[in-house]
């Protein structure tokens, strides 16, 4: 009965070995299954985190883009106002200039003379100059239109001393 029962417990032990070695196998199936699935969590996280610093990344180079953008837009502002003070400075100065011409020109025009029938250098310089004794002035000025003092002619444009 030793041997039969020996038989008996080596059938059982071999039974219970068999089953937990199915035990085992299962359970490191299970294990190795969830370790796989932490591993592929672990790599699906580990891409979320690339794909989100990329992002930030994108993020943060179109935020200094716009820095730039509005830094550029703020100095060609800057140079377009200076550009148009510049303007204006040169359209007042522009229209000085215009102002002196046009009093240059009144005064030119007035600081001339139509000779008409009648006239002699000594009565243009009393009438113009209010003294007739300036008449050599009138006539060195009018050298070139007049050859002789003594005779000048109608229409004649003579210029005057100041």
């Amino acid at each position: 009965m030793a041997d039969e029962e020996k038989k008996k417990k080596g059938l059982l032990d071999k039974a219970i070995d068999a089953l937990t070695d199915r035990d085992e196998k299962a359970a490191a199936a299970e294990a190795a299954e969830a370790a796989a699935a932490a591993a592929q969590k672990a790599k699906a996280d580990a891409a979320i985190a690339e794909s989100k610093r990329k992002i930030a990344e994108a993020r943060a180079e179109a935020a200094e883009n716009k820095v730039k953008e509005a830094a550029e837009k703020a100095e060609a502002e800057k140079r377009a106002a200076a550009a148009k003070e510049h303007a204006d400075r040169v359209r007042e100065q522009l229209e000085e200039q215009r102002a002196a011409a046009q009093a240059a020109k009144e005064e030119a025009e007035k600081r001339t003379y139509v000779v008409k029938s009648g006239d002699s250098l000594s009565k243009i310089a009393k009438e113009m100059l209010g003294d007739a004794s300036r008449w050599p002035e009138i006539f060195e000025l009018n050298k070139d239109i007049i050859k002789n003092p003594n005779l000048i002619y109608p229409n004649q444009e003579l210029k005057l001393p100041k």
